[in-house]
């Protein structure tokens, strides 16, 4: 089954990378303090705006240079790896957990508990996220957890809709009815008989879902909604050096390389995974 598994996805090529990019920033992410030569918080003033050590008033002290109070770039654009999949983790777990469990409800029970609960998320997936997220930020008030907890709640209903349809299809299929006949309860159905045979998309979700994440975290941080100052979270990196976009590229550019890096390889893990565990991708 693994065997069979990793041979669809390693013949998507671009898959393949975006799994060893992506351990490589969770290795990254894991031993920042090691990997880091500064602290992400140290200021050396005597180096402001600091270019990388490759132009003229470069060094290696800096590799990367600085930003505008002279904190080391590179070593805020490793310690933010860890926020940016922080997020992503914390966030996919809570939508993922939720959308299963009121999927499964609502799939199986059916009538009046369906069409409340699908109502529900129709209204919510009828606002634009991000708007619907800073408003959620708004009302609970700027803050990492706060974004996080917005941004899960507005990624719900895309567990709900999908977890929903799964066990719709499969609650008459004849495993499901054979269960029934022999007693088993309607909770052991849920969770036991029909749940495990759901998880495949709901996997590959889950991974597109973790890149949208990092994007809408990244988002609200560069509109002051998400992390906060001086927290090294690449959002909020790009809208500190705002100012200095056309004077010092690199404190613009890198943090937005190190958001498109992460989303990209991300979402070749999700294309990969699609191709692996739906068997209408799968090539004879």
């Amino acid at each position: 089954m693994l065997a069979e598994f990793w041979f669809y996805f390693s013949e998507n090529k671009g898959a393949v990378i975006g799994l060893a990019v992506f351990c490589l920033l969770v290795l990254i992410a894991i031993f920042a303090p090691l990997i880091a030569p500064h602290s992400p918080s140290a200021q050396y003033r005597d180096a402001l705006l600091q270019p990388p050590f490759w132009e003229d008033g470069g060094s290696t002290t800096f590799l990367l240079g600085t930003d505008a109070v002279g904190r080391d770039l590179l070593s805020r654009l490793i310690y933010g790896a860890r926020f940016s999949l922080f997020v992503g983790v914390v966030v996919v777990s809570i939508s993922v957990t939720g959308g299963i469990v009121i999927g499964l409800i609502a799939g199986y029970f059916r009538g009046w508990v369906d069409t409340l609960i699908m109502r529900v998320m129709d209204v919510i997936l009828a606002f634009p996220s991000l708007l619907l997220a800073l408003v959620l930020v708004a009302i609970l008030g700027p803050g990492l957890v706060n974004a996080m907890i917005a941004i899960a709640i507005v990624l719900q209903p895309h567990f709900v809709r999908l977890t929903r349809a799964s066990v719709m299809a499969e609650k008459e299929r004849e495993y499901v009815t054979a269960a029934r006949v022999v007693g088993a309860s309607p909770l052991r159905l849920m969770v036991v008989t029909i749940l495990p045979n759901c998880l495949g998309p709901l996997i590959v979700q889950g991974t597109l879902s973790f890149s949208t994440a990092i994007l809408d975290a990244a988002a609200l941080g560069f509109l002051g909604m998400g992390a906060q100052p001086p927290t090294p979270e690449w959002g909020t990196m790009l809208a500190e050096a705002r100012e200095f976009i056309l004077r010092a590229w690199w404190v613009v550019t890198l943090p937005g390389l190190a958001i498109l890096i992460t989303v990209l390889a991300i979402n070749l893990v999700g294309d990969g995974l699609r191709d692996a565990l739906d068997p209408k991708m799968k090539r004879s």
